[in-house]
């Protein structure tokens, strides 16, 4: 494994400005995923790196070492801890990273199920969005105009490896997408919407979820088929779009689950 030492070098400037630059992620479709984690998720997935880098130090741990094994055929580099440092964005650097072409986003469009993001603006909120989606058993997730890059270093770590079981569309014209989608598009809003727990989540559910601040554009609460409220104590006026997006998720869940209950419940045969 060659080692970098200098600043200097190309591979190491090319890493280096990879993960800082969104711009040029977008337009290589490339980007960094850092930790083992990460990963491993990847390749758990089929997503294999062209380029791992370790630093001198994290090289001989086993974890690191296991995952290397995993990948015989890709270059690998090895980093002086400080170039390794200068490239990560962790306080603690995990000693490995790897660049990944990002997946082609699907050409069809969902009818299940989704998730619609208008212009979430923080990575930790989208990344978030994203693991909640996916721990909830959405595939699909929409992202419009104005959000945060979905395949950013820090995005990716938020989401924690749920990149990779999601199908994920950016720079997705919303209203247009609502004007086909067969199922119930349900807008998501701070007061005034129907309270979530009174609200019929057997059909295959659109859900929008606006700016952390502005919440969902008026077109868009205008296009949806219904406008949803998360019922709040007292004195509290909205929830973090992530934390608002677990709630409603996992409602649907609940309540899919307790339909399946009572059909087994009825003598019906479970579904396979």
């Amino acid at each position: 494994m060659k080692t970098l030492t200098s600043r200097d070098n190309p591979t190491f400037k090319e890493l280096r400005d990879l993960m800082r630059d969104a711009r040029r992620q977008r337009q290589e479709q490339r980007t960094l995923i850092e930790g083992t984690h990460l990963l491993a998720a990847a390749l758990d997935h089929g997503v294999p790196p062209d380029l791992v880098a370790v630093s001198e130090s994290a090289a001989a741990q086993s974890e690191i070492a296991a995952l290397l094994a995993r990948l015989p055929a890709v270059p690998a580099v090895s980093l002086r801890d400080a170039l390794f440092d200068e490239i990560s964005e962790l306080a603690a650097p995990a000693g490995i990273l790897a660049r990944i072409a990002i997946p082609a986003a699907p050409a069809d469009l969902p009818a299940g199920d989704c998730l619609l993001l208008d212009a979430v603006q923080d990575a930790g909120n989208v990344g978030t969005l994203l693991r909640t989606a996916a721990a909830a058993g959405v595939r699909d997730v929409l992202l419009g105009p104005g959000c945060a890059g979905a395949w950013t270093p820090r995005v990716l770590r938020a989401a924690q490896g749920a990149h990779f079981a999601l199908a994920i569309r950016e720079q997705a014209e919303l209203p247009a997408f609502l004007k086909s989608y067969p199922g119930v598009s349900v807008a998501t809003v701070a007061r005034d919407g129907t309270p979530l727990y009174d609200l019929d989540l057997a059909p295959p559910v659109a859900w929008l979820f606006g700016n952390e601040g502005a919440g969902l554009a008026p077109a868009l609460v205008a296009a949806a088929g219904r406008c949803v409220t998360i019922p709040l104590a007292a004195g509290s006026e909205s929830l973090n779009v992530a934390a608002a997006a677990a709630v409603c998720l996992f409602e649907m869940r609940r309540q899919r689950a307790g339909r399946t209950m009572r059909k087994l419940g009825a003598g019906e045969a479970a579904p396979r």
